[in-house]
């Protein structure tokens, strides 16, 4: 699977990126953690630019999870269990994400692309729960630019080691939710506090 992956990323470049993404994100089993940190590898070696890596990282990601959202609209929970094991999602990995969902609702779509199985499931059932498209939106693809950020500095970063990656997954894993609900705590609690000062210096100069 890795080398396909990376004759296909050598051969169509960016398109190659976004194409592979659709696909990894909608449900097909490939390993975006090690594309990923890959293209990064490759922007180290300046084959490829790091900004037009994340476009192209941000854009497959977006599309494949708009069509997850939208399958999980018109089609349901059940088109989720007819065809999720096809698409590898086990029954107890639904009802699992299920649980998550219903107790983190949208912040799921934003730290579930950290959480391989997880990722694939939240938007079928942003879908299926018919969450508002500008509600999904803001959380699944500010979730796509962060987590196509992170490993693709990640692998830039590692360089030559870029394969380390993959080790640093398994072992830390269970560090990333934590980190990444403070960021988003810390992100609300800024924004919150520059606009109860904005409404307090408007106030002071009413």
């Amino acid at each position: 699977m890795e080398s396909h992956l990376i004759y296909l990323l050598e051969h169509y470049g960016y398109f190659g990126i976004m194409f592979l993404l659709i696909l990894g994100i909608v449900g097909v089993p490939i390993p975006d953690e090690f594309l990923l940190t890959y293209i990064g590898y490759n922007v180290y070696l300046e084959k490829l630019s790091y900004v037009l890596s994340l476009g192209s990282v941000f854009i497959g990601a977006i599309i494949g999870i708009s069509i997850s959202y939208v399958l999980g609209i018109k089609l349901g929970s059940p088109f989720l269990h007819k065809f999720g094991p096809r698409l590898h999602f086990t029954e107890k990995r639904i009802e699992t994400t299920h649980r998550l969902f219903e107790k983190f609702g949208p912040y799921l779509l934003f730290i579930g692309y950290f959480i391989p199985g997880v990722r694939h499931i939240t938007a079928y059932l942003a879908g299926i729960n018919t969450m508002s498209f500008k509600k999904f939106a803001l959380f699944a693809y500010t979730g796509a630019v962060f987590w196509g950020f992170t490993f693709i500095t990640l692998g830039r970063t590692l360089g030559k080691n870029w394969h380390r990656v993959e080790f640093m997954i398994d072992q830390y894993r269970v560090y990333f939710i934590p980190f990444i609900l403070i960021a988003i705590i810390s992100v609300i609690f800024i924004y919150w506090r520059k606009g109860t000062k904005n409404d307090f210096n408007r106030g002071g100069n009413g």
